[in-house]
């Protein structure tokens, strides 16, 4: 299968040639760990991990490392702010990442490594620069030399004088260049620091992650990816750090994912502007987040309203019904009726096209909203596949529905993290959660439906059709099938 992604750095889509398939070597920027993280640092996590997932799917050995940056300046006043250790500030907030990506069933990367442990690597790596002429020393401070490295500013696409221009930073008498940045800052008093060969002190943020990329995976990696947001100047100092002490690329393909908008406008902790993912999951199955992280193309930005959010749940929880249904299929002859063979060819044409046009979409750049639209027209396929079952199902119909919904529940399940729960499980904690939540009690509305369908076996339809209305009124949502009533609880207000 040829795989191709949007390369940032060369601006086009390139066929996917791992450096020493099938290994494939991938880093993607993990969290600064001094606040909750919200629903823009959930969507990177869930994007490379579908792409985690999805390479291993088709044959790749991949070595996936996720950093944390556990000693920051922004970790250090949250510490003095709250009245503890940047160290215990790092380790709770690490510990909530860590919780939030198990509830929204991110899988754990090969390596998660700190940046705090990893100090002799950077302190090393900073020493090549130095021994090279990339790097200069100024009062304990240690700092990247961009006017040496001629190829700065390729991945955003500026030359140093755009670059320059557009700069939000404060110049600093020790710099030589206003766009030089820390590689390792001096000593602070009240601050960690560590001993170097230049005076105690710490690394700066850039750093870490090109020393902890290279001790894990080697110095040409094959995939890097992080937000939009860390192109300039993150990733581009990465670049030129690795790259400036090795000789050789740093990163063979580029991928960075859109932002999370609300009212359009990037969700931020700057801005006020965000939703925790401790919120979402309070609120939202962790699955509907997943479905709605992954409903636009991950290079697009995704705007937030809870309405969004919430017509992926009821989307999700449609697909689980249908699930549950073909779960209570019984087959009672061999023979579908000759008339529905046409309708059963074209439902198994589709169900046998499901797994090529999905694996198609995810090799076309992670096109993960092309891969939902695929997972919802299988969807529509089993339920057509559902309205032909009588009350005598045939071989051919149960055999045809368990193999749609095993391939549904395998790719869904293996690849995007979803559809990974037991159909019948799921739909009872539903109905119970939602049954509590509108003060509903499951005896008098099961009592209700058993009446119902009493007065329908009697044809008495304008009985039946009276205790319809009833239910409909408290909230119930009927389905009658040709194996008894599915009921469910609306999520609509009363």
């Amino acid at each position: 299968m040829e795989i191709k992604f949007q390369n940032t750095l060369s601006r086009k889509k390139e066929e996917f040639v791992p450096l020493a398939p099938p290994k494939v070597t991938m880093y993607a920027c993990g969290v600064t760990a001094y606040d909750e993280s919200h629903l823009g640092h959930a969507r990177a996590a869930v994007v490379f991990d579908v792409l985690f997932r999805f390479l291993r799917h088709v044959g790749y050995e991949v070595v996936y490392v996720r950093n944390f940056t556990d000693i920051d300046d922004k970790i250090i006043r949250r510490a003095h702010e709250v009245g503890i250790s940047p160290k215990e500030l790092a380790e709770k907030y690490i510990q909530s990442y860590t919780e939030d990506m198990q509830a929204l069933k991110v899988l754990k990367p090969t390596y998660e490594p700190r940046a705090t442990e990893h100090i002799p690597q950077i302190i090393s790596l900073i020493e090549r620069l130095i021994e090279k002429g990339f790097a200069y020393v100024v009062e304990g401070d240690v700092y990247f030399s961009v006017e040496k490295f001629p190829e700065y500013g390729k991945l955003s696409g500026r030359n140093l004088e755009e670059l320059r221009a557009g700069a939000r930073i404060a110049p600093s008498e020790k710099k030589r260049h206003p766009l030089d940045f820390a590689l390792w800052k001096a000593e602070k008093p009240g601050e960690p620091s560590w001993e170097s060969p230049w005076g105690r002190g710490r690394p700066g943020w850039h750093i870490e992650c090109s020393a902890m990329a290279m001790h894990y995976l080697g110095e040409t990696i094959d995939i890097h990816g992080g937000g939009l947001d860390l192109i300039f100047p993150h990733h581009e100092n990465e670049i030129a750090q690795s790259e400036a002490a090795t000789g050789k690329p740093f990163v063979r393909y580029w991928l960075h994912n859109g932002m999370v908008t609300v009212g359009r406008e990037k969700m931020s902790k700057s801005l006020g502007n965000f939703v925790t993912i401790k919120y979402m999951l309070a609120r939202n199955h962790p699955e509907a987040i997943r479905l709605f992280l992954l409903s636009m193309h991950y290079r697009s930005p995704l705007d937030y309203t809870e309405k969004v959010v919430g017509d992926h749940e009821k989307a999700l929880e449609g697909f689980y019904e249908t699930l549950y249904l073909i779960g209570r299929l019984k087959a009672t002859q061999e023979e579908a009726p000759q008339g529905q063979k046409p309708q059963l060819a074209k439902i198994a044409e589709e169900i046998d096209a499901f797994e090529e046009n999905f694996l198609a979409a995810l090799a076309d750049d992670l096109n993960t909203a092309r891969a939902i639209a695929t997972l919802f027209t299988l969807e529509k396929a089993l339920n057509n596949l559902l309205k032909l079952c009588g009350r005598k199902v045939s071989q051919e119909h149960l055999m045809l529905a368990q193999k749609g919904a095993k391939k549904a529940t395998t790719l869904a399940g293996n690849i995007l993290g979803i559809l990974e729960e037991d159909p019948e499980a799921f739909i009872e904690r539903r109905r119970e959660k939602a049954l509590a939540e509108k003060g509903l009690l499951r005896e008098e509305i099961e009592a209700l439906i058993r009446e119902r369908e009493k007065a329908r076996q009697e044809r008495n339809f304008e009985k039946a059709d009276a205790l319809r209305d009833k239910l409909t009124k408290a909230g119930i949502i009927l389905r009658d099938t040709p194996w008894g009533t599915f009921w469910k609880v609306s999520h609509e207000s009363a």
